[in-house]
C-alpha cells in the first residue's frame, strides 16, 4: 500500500511534551499521581489519563494508525480484555479467528462461559468462514492478523465488508504488524489493538496496550471500563514507549528486511521441513499479505525436520537469538 504520511516525522513529534521550564528535547516525565483542579472538562483523576504522558502516546499512536482516539493500558491483554468486555454482554455472540494469541484464547474460553457469552472460532480464514458462524445475536468479529505464532493472514477489506453488512464491529490485534506495515483502520475496522510490549517500544523494558478508534461512542465505551477498572499505564512505562516510538520506522524497516533474509536462508537448508513467512513468494497467502501490508515484520516461524530432541539441541546451540521464555498459558493450537 502506498503511505498517505511521514510516519518518521510522526515518530518524532507527534504528541510530543514540552519541557517548558527547562526547554530539554525529551518529552518529561510527570510522576504526580495527584494534580491540581484545572476545569471540569480536564480529569486527571489517578485511575485515569492520570498523566500527561499517557496523553502523549495516546496521541502519537492514534496519528500512526490514522484514529482519531487511542487509550493506553497496563499492558496488550489488559487493551484487548477491556475492548472485548465492554462490547459484550450476556447473551451475546462473538466470533474469532482460530489462530489466534494463547493469552487472548485462554482469556475468552476461560472467562466468557461465566459471563454468559457465546463464542466460535472458524475454521478457515476466509470471510465465509466467518459468514457462516453469524448468529442472530452476533455483535462482533475479533481477528490477528498476521496471527501469533503461525503468521496466518485474513482478508482485511472483505471481512470489513462481512461486518458493514450484517451490522458487526471489528476487532484486529495489529501487533505483529505495527502501524509501519499495516493500519486496519485503513479498512473500516473498527478497533485495532497492540502490545505496546512488541515493535511499538522495540527495548524489552517496558509493558503496556493500546486500543485505538475512529468512533468516539466507541472510545468512551471501552474508556469508561477501562476508568473503572483501572487498567491503566504508569507514567514510565508511557514515557519508555514515547522514546521508543521514536525510532519505530527504522527498527520495522530493518525488521523487515533481516526477516525476509532469515526467512530465505531458513528455506534453503536441508534441516528445515517448512518455513512460515508472509514476505516468502512460497507463503501460501503471499498475495493476500503484499495487497494489504507494506512490509512482512520480524517474525519467522519454521518447522525443523526431526524429533523433540533434534529440536532442544538447535535452541540449545543459538549462539546470537535468546532463548527467552513465552507466555505459559499460549499453547499452540
Amino acid at each position: 500500500m502506498t503511505k498517505k504520511k511521514n510516519f518518521k516525522t510522526l515518530c518524532v513529534h507527534e504528541g510530543e511534551l514540552k519541557d517548558t521550564q527547562f526547554k530539554g528535547v525529551v518529552s518529561p516525565i510527570y510522576l504526580s499521581s495527584a494534580y491540581a483542579f484545572e476545569d471540569v472538562d480536564i480529569k486527571r483523576y489517578p485511575r485515569y489519563f492520570n498523566t500527561p504522558n499517557q496523553e502523549a502516546l495516546a496521541l502519537k499512536l492514534a496519528a500512526l494508525e490514522g484514529g482519531e482516539a487511542a487509550l493506553i493500558f497496563g499492558s496488550g491483554m489488559a487493551a484487548i480484555s477491556t475492548a472485548l468486555l465492554s462490547h459484550l454482554e450476556k447473551g451475546d455472540h462473538i466470533i474469532l479467528q482460530n489462530d489466534i494469541y494463547g493469552g487472548t484464547r485462554n482469556f475468552i474460553k476461560k472467562e466468557f462461559p461465566k459471563l454468559g457469552i457465546d463464542f466460535s472460532f472458524t475454521e478457515g480464514l476466509q470471510s465465509k468462514d466467518f459468514n457462516a458462524l453469524l448468529r442472530p445475536n452476533t455483535k462482533g468479529i475479533y481477528i490477528e492478523t498476521p496471527s501469533n505464532p503461525l503468521l496466518k493472514i485474513v482478508d482485511l477489506k472483505a471481512l470489513s465488508l462481512l461486518a458493514k453488512e450484517t451490522g458487526v464491529w471489528t476487532m484486529i490485534d495489529n501487533t505483529f504488524a505495527s502501524p509501519i506495515n499495516q493500519r486496519p483502520l485503513e479498512f473500516n475496522v473498527d478497533i485495532v489493538m497492540h502490545s505496546a510490549t512488541k515493535y511499538l517500544n522495540g527495548h524489552s523494558d517496558m509493558i503496556g496496550g493500546v486500543a485505538i478508534t475512529n468512533s468516539e461512542k466507541i472510545a468512551e465505551e471501552i474508556g469508561f471500563l477501562q476508568n473503572s477498572v483501572g487498567a491503566i499505564q504508569g507514567p514510565f512505562d508511557a514515557f519508555l514507549a514515547l522514546r521508543g516510538l521514536k525510532t519505530l520506522p527504522i527498527r520495522v524497516k530493518q525488521h523487515n528486511y533481516n526477516g525476509l533474509k532469515v526467512a530465505e536462508f531458513l528455506e534453503s537448508s536441508p534441516f528445515v521441513e517448512k518455513v512460515i513467512y508472509p514476505g516468502l513468494d512460497s507463503f501460501d497467502q503471499f498475495d493476500l499479505a503484499k495487497s494489504q501490508m507494506d512490509g512482512f515484520g520480524g517474525i519467522v516461524s519454521f518447522y525443523l525436520k526431526g524429533n523433540l530432541e533434534n529440536t532442544k539441541r538447535f535452541l540449545e546451540n543459538c549462539e546470537i537469538f535468546s532463548f527467552i521464555e513465552t507466555d505459559p498459558d499460549s499453547p499452540i493450537v
